[in-house]
């Protein structure tokens, strides 16, 4: 997926894709559905639905199972980087978001 056109599909759109690159990546692996859903501990049907497509509400503790299962998890950096601020420049930006407004009543 090209990052523009990433943002122009939905979640769900988006999810699907997904499931259909996990399930390339199980049969490339040569891996059944039945051992993927065993060690990933997830049921067969929740990963059915996921590969297929029927259903785009998957967890992320059950995505980050299933990747760990074909040895993906080491990716993970890319979805989400760690940011490039120094841990005082993070400590600032923390403080500044527990600020809260009171509004009186």
């Amino acid at each position: 997926m090209i990052e523009r056109e990433v943002y122009g599909q939905s979640n769900s759109d988006i999810v699907r894709q997904l499931g259909q690159r996990f399930k390339q990546y199980r049969i490339a692996m040569q891996l059944k559905q039945t051992d993927v859903a065993q060690q990933a501990g997830v049921s067969v049907f929740t990963l059915s639905q996921f590969e297929t497509g029927r259903s785009c509400n998957i967890t992320m503790t059950n995505l980050v199972a299933l990747l760990r299962v074909i040895g993906k998890l080491g990716n993970i950096d890319q979805l989400l980087p760690e940011l490039p601020l120094s841990p005082y420049e993070l400590e600032k930006i923390q403080r500044k978001e527990q600020k809260r407004v009171r509004h009186e009543k």
